[in-house]
């Protein structure tokens, strides 16, 4: 106890160090940068700025909320990272979900790790950390990668290296960014899965690609269903990638007789051997009954 205590005195006494204008530290070759540099520092939650470089653009108000309250139980038990970047004034690298809560509860300062990095090693620091993260949706991780590759100025290979990943994975990544901007909506908001995208990306005609995503969400369509149906799109004469089955003729002619009879798309499904399924749509309560009411009558 008495350990962590001396530890939080040592952080105040930092913090005090840090507000003598006379110890305004900009390099680690400034007297007494030692002392705070790569040191955890209560810093005051006004003299920190949200980092520009941050590639998450929401944050979800939930789980925000239950990370607030369980600062407020417990504190902050990992310190944020942030640089400093004029006197008294700092900039995240990175834990801009545990300096919102903080916010969210009032809290005065937080325990912040200091380093002194320019605009470059931010921005790389910054994505590079944030990518890591495993609640990152895949067109977060492409924009991510697109920023290190185009404002760092690395090459994927080198890239891949700074990530830990395959280059293919980063590539494969990039490649989503290829894709209509509705549909990088729709990955974001989870109506499909980046396999879908990977698939939809081979449609080069945007309107086209539109067409297939509507398809495939509007008929919950798998991956692999998404990839037979692009290359059905590709190869219109391959009957063999279709991914609508044929069903037999008698289930064909009854499906049509079933619609007239109780005014509704009747729909079958139904294999080569005769096995297979009806499935009857109704509007409501009312069509329900009327529709049940139809089917007595036949017997």
């Amino acid at each position: 106890m008495a350990k962590a205590t001396k530890k939080q005195a040592l952080g105040r006494g930092l913090s005090a160090l840090l507000k003598d204008p006379n110890n305004d530290i900009k390099s680690v070759d400034d007297k007494n940068a030692d002392k705070v540099v790569g040191n955890i520092v209560e810093l005051e939650l006004s003299s920190i700025e949200v980092n520009p470089f941050q590639p998450r653009t929401s944050f979800n108000e939930e789980t925000l909320r239950e990370l607030a309250s369980s600062i407020k139980e417990l504190g902050v038990i990992q310190p944020i990272t942030v640089r400093k970047i004029d006197f008294n004034k700092y900039q995240l690298v990175s834990g801009e979900r545990r300096f919102r809560a903080s916010k969210l509860i009032g809290l005065e300062t937080i325990p912040s790790y200091i380093r002194i990095a320019n605009d470059q090693e931010s921005l790389e620091m910054a994505l590079v950390e944030n990518i890591q993260r495993q609640d990152l949706d895949p067109i977060e991780i492409a924009l991510s990668y697109q920023r290190l590759i185009e404002e760092i100025e690395v090459t994927q290979e080198e890239l891949s290296d700074r990530v830990g990943k395959n280059r293919s994975t980063v590539t494969n990544y990039l490649r989503l960014l290829k894709l209509d901007p509705i549909i990088q909506t729709g990955m974001r908001d989870g109506f499909i899965s980046m396999g879908h995208g990977r698939a939809l990306i081979n449609i080069e005609d945007t309107n086209d690609q539109l067409d297939i995503y509507e398809k495939v969400v509007s008929q919950s369509l798998s991956v692999r269903e998404t990839e037979a149906l692009v290359r059905n799109y590709k190869n219109p004469e391959s009957k063999g990638t279709s991914t609508k089955k044929e069903i037999p003729h008698f289930a064909n002619k009854g499906s049509r007789e079933l619609t007239d009879l109780l005014d509704a798309k009747v729909s079958i499904k139904a294999s080569q051997n005769g096995k297979g399924q009806i499935v009857v749509p109704f509007k409501s309560e009312a069509d329900f009954q009327r529709i049940l009411n139809l089917i007595k009558s036949e017997k």
